[in-house]
């Protein structure tokens, strides 16, 4: 038998189609057709999605942008001290840890909150330490929908410590008397008391959550007069943040103080005991009590103000025991 022999040939002139010979077999390959020309891609399909800045980028540029604002002195700054600016980027951020890792707080009813307008929030008062009223401030601006800050009426004593009273009136505290609480609801700001005083965040620990009385009502007044609703807020899990076992009153005189703490962590254990424990919060916001169907002239009427502001109180105590019995845990919820 012969070899076979592989001969190419070209293209013939009648079929356009490359033959090969094995042998005395031809065998046809077939002829391939032009590939397509790829379609042009829509810029949106070439180009990588654009993620926009990375979170640490967005933040550095914010911090820059506050430092460039306070040296140039581009911030506001209203009649009582409030500075908003500071207050966003500085004051918040340095609470946040302790409202959202910490005492994890959680928000209940605030829909009662109104969106704008002037309205008092009325809380219990707690913990040795007036932490309930930074949390709230925190509450109103994180989880309310319009971000409201909260104006919040102080003893004088607060606005008397240093660097303290300072950044209280920078974060918008004032000092709690009816004219400026007045002025500040008048001008449809959100504005927060805690009526239960010294009397209620000093109190030893086997009377938590046992409302003290309510001063005078001052408070009821300021509203009735500038016709604003009463937003009643119950707090659970201050009580336990520092619980007070004892009071060394000559310690309370020499650094002229309402009350000089003694907890199961301090002063026993120095600064350290001056962290706060971490309790689980709740913060609830009840249905506002409106003071439009009363003449602003009964602000001065004694039976008037005491009722509404018994009703305010009963309100609050009742919500405290009915987030206690829903509690299953104070430090776990």
């Amino acid at each position: 038998m012969s070899e076979a022999r592989v001969i190419p040939l070209h293209a013939d002139e009648s079929g356009g189609r490359a033959r090969w010979n094995l042998g005395n077999r031809a065998v046809a390959q077939p002829r391939r057709e032009p590939e397509p020309a790829p379609e042009p891609m829509a810029a949106d399909d070439t180009a990588p999605e654009d993620a926009g800045p990375a979170p640490w980028e967005e933040e550095l540029a914010n911090v820059l942008a506050f430092l460039r604002r306070r040296m140039s002195g581009e911030y506001a700054v209203d009649e009582f001290g409030f500075d908003p600016d500071l207050t966003e980027n500085v004051i918040l951020p340095a609470l946040r840890p302790l409202y959202r890792n910490w005492f994890r707080v959680e928000t209940i009813g605030m829909h009662h909150v109104p969106d704008v307008g002037g309205a008092l929030v009325v809380a219990n008062h707690s913990g040795t330490f007036p932490l309930d009223s930074l949390m709230t401030a925190v509450a109103l601006h994180d989880d309310h929908p319009s971000r409201r800050h909260l104006r919040m009426l102080g003893a004088d004593l607060m606005f008397r410590l240093p660097v303290v009273g300072s950044l209280a009136r920078k974060q918008g505290s004032t000092l709690a008397c009816n004219p400026d609480a007045e002025r500040l609801m008048a001008s449809g700001e959100l504005v927060g008391v805690w009526p239960e005083g010294f009397k209620g965040i000093g109190k030893p620990f086997h009377d938590r959550y046992k409302l003290q009385r309510f001063g005078r009502g001052g408070f009821v007044s300021a509203a009735l007069r500038t016709g604003v609703p009463i937003i009643p807020a119950a707090i659970v899990g201050a009580e336990e943040i520092y619980p007070k076992i004892g009071d060394i009153k000559p310690l309370a005189r020499l650094f002229g103080a309402p009350y000089f703490p003694v907890t199961p962590l301090f002063p026993l254990f120095g600064p350290l005991g001056l962290v706060p424990l971490p309790s689980k919060w709740y913060i609830e916001f009840g249905e506002p009590i409106s003071t439009d169907g009363i003449d602003p002239a009964d602000a001065d009427d004694p039976m008037t103000v005491f009722n509404l502001t018994d009703q305010v109180r009963e309100t609050i105590q009742h919500t405290l025991y009915r987030l206690l019995s829903q509690r299953r845990n104070a430090f776990f919820g």
